[in-house]
């Protein structure tokens, strides 16, 4: 699959949203005059809490016309490749089921099937599907690419990455985009629509497709929130192999976008449904690697918990995560799709100091490295994956915040067709953000990573990266996203 490389529009769209304006309802229809259930001609419109007006049936044609489109666009772009597909390679997989891991390239893999995999899911959540079912959707549309859109054997690790990272990757897109259609009202202007189908382009093409049927926005049930997108360039980069610092990297240009929905605290918020709570982060870079330009995207939901109050002054949620992280500094790469147990707290220290905090520990499958494989098919190795995450964000009431962030992998030869090797992987990222007026803000990043590689083939490997970043940072709001739960005048810690 080619990459469809539409993401740089995520962090404009989402950004400028919040300004643009909506156009006018058209007038009411009297009452006399609309007309009753046995009247109405045609479907029903959506109706997202009744599930009224769902459609099963056309994400079940909107995929396979998707993936029809694909493999044109495909065989066009690439001729003469393993997209000219027939019936009879069609008839062959059916009938054989012989699937193996792939050798394509990291970002077609752990990005560009991922990204497929979001579109599929999308139609079905534009559609009124609910985030379960929508799942079945783009398991069974990755199935059917791996049967009918390719000639090669079916790959294992595609039907991980493009089903299951996809709807985690596919529900964080569906959620920001249906959030900035709510920002325009009961009836979205022409920006917000925009905006909308640029983040999620599947919500775009059945709401515009299909007119009144889905013009209903998904209801947020207005979560707490932090956003924050960034621009700047890092300053000062070394890299360091096996103890000898080997290279000065070049300065780049980088630019990021962060949004946390659903904090926890908020008083009438519920967590009844998968993703109530989410992280999402993307960054690209400039690159003097082909045309590798992401950074990283990194997103993480809770799939199952609930809410609880320890004291006054600390509101947190717990339940069961799930994760997908795609990480690709200079040096090496690591994605993993996860499923773990986690947990997100907020505590107020004092009156104008707030701590928010993710941990989360699970279990995934990775593909990670540069190493290439013995049979020299693949420079990166696959495995079932340990993992962990520390967030930590300290706000300093409407002035300041320091943030770090640390995870680790440990890309085992469980579960892949590389048995012997190993991948030990570590990156952390701190920073400070000051803000300097209105929803403006300056901020200093630094982020390491360090990779440890074991194959019996090849000598072990030794990485590390530290890159030193200056940001000018538009927040989402003025307090950095602390959610205040406290009466007026309540005095703190008693």
């Amino acid at each position: 699959m080619n990459t469809p490389w539409i993401y740089p529009a995520w962090f404009l769209a989402l950004t400028i949203s919040v300004s643009a304006q909506g156009t006018a309802p058209p007038d009411p229809v009297p009452a006399d005059k609309q007309p009753t259930h046995f009247q109405a001609e045609g479907p029903l419109p959506l109706d997202w809490k009744t599930g009224e007006g769902k459609s099963y049936l056309i994400p079940a044609v909107d995929i396979p016309g998707f993936l029809v489109a694909l493999n044109i666009f495909d065989r066009i772009a690439t001729p003469n490749t393993f997209y000219e597909s027939t019936f009879g390679s069609t008839w062959e997989h059916v009938h054989e089921q012989h699937w193996v891991f792939d050798t394509d390239p990291f970002n077609i893999n752990q990005f560009g099937h991922p990204y497929q995999g979001a579109t599929m899911f999308g139609f079905a959540r534009s559609a009124g599907v609910g985030f379960w079912p929508s799942l079945v959707y783009s398991d069974v549309g990755s199935f059917i690419w791996k049967m009918a859109g390719e000639t090669d054997l079916p790959s294992i690790n595609d039907q991980i990455t493009t089903a299951q990272a996809g709807a985690l990757l596919g529900e964080s897109l569906f959620r920001m985009a249906s959030l900035v259609l709510e920002d325009g009202g009961e009836h979205p202007g022409y920006w917000h629509e925009l905006a909308a189908a640029a983040i999620c382009p599947p919500l775009g093409f059945n709401r515009l497709v299909f007119g009144d049927r889905f013009k209903a926005v998904f209801p947020s049930y207005h979560p707490a929130t932090f956003m924050r997108f960034r621009i700047g360039a890092s300053v000062d980069a070394h890299v360091t192999t096996s103890g000898i610092t080997k290279a000065s990297l070049k300065q780049e240009a980088i630019l990021d976008f962060t949004m946390v929905y659903g904090l926890p605290g908020k008083d009438n918020y519920e967590y009844e449904r998968p993703f109530d709570y989410f992280s999402f982060e993307a960054a690209g870079k400039t690159s003097a690697h082909g045309h590798d330009f992401i950074e990283d995207i990194m997103v993480r939901g809770m799939l199952y918990g609930k809410d609880f109050v320890l004291g006054k002054n600390h509101r947190g949620i717990a339940g069961l995560y799930a994760s997908y992280d795609y990480i690709a500094p200079q040096i090496f790469r690591v994605s993993s799709t996860a499923l773990g147990f986690g947990t997100t707290n907020q505590w107020w220290l004092s009156r104008q100091i707030a701590l928010q905090g993710t941990v989360m520990a699970g279990l995934g499958f990775a593909g990670a490295g540069t190493t290439p494989r013995a049979d020299g098919q693949r420079d990166y190795h696959y495995g079932a994956t340990p993992q962990g995450l520390l967030a930590l964000r300290a706000i300093f009431g409407d002035r300041a915040m320091l943030d770090l962030t640390a995870r680790d992998y440990y890309v085992s030869g469980t579960g892949s067709d590389d048995k012997k090797g190993s991948e030990q992987i570590f990156r952390a990222d701190a920073g400070i953000t000051v803000r300097t007026f209105g929803y403006q803000a300056l901020g200093i990043e630094c982020v390491a990573s360090d990779r440890r590689a074991h194959y019996g083939v090849i000598p072990n490997q030794h990485q590390s990266e530290i890159k030193f970043s200056l940001v000018y940072t538009v927040l989402g709001g003025s307090r950095f996203g602390a959610v205040d739960w406290r009466p007026n005048g309540d005095p703190i810690m008693k």
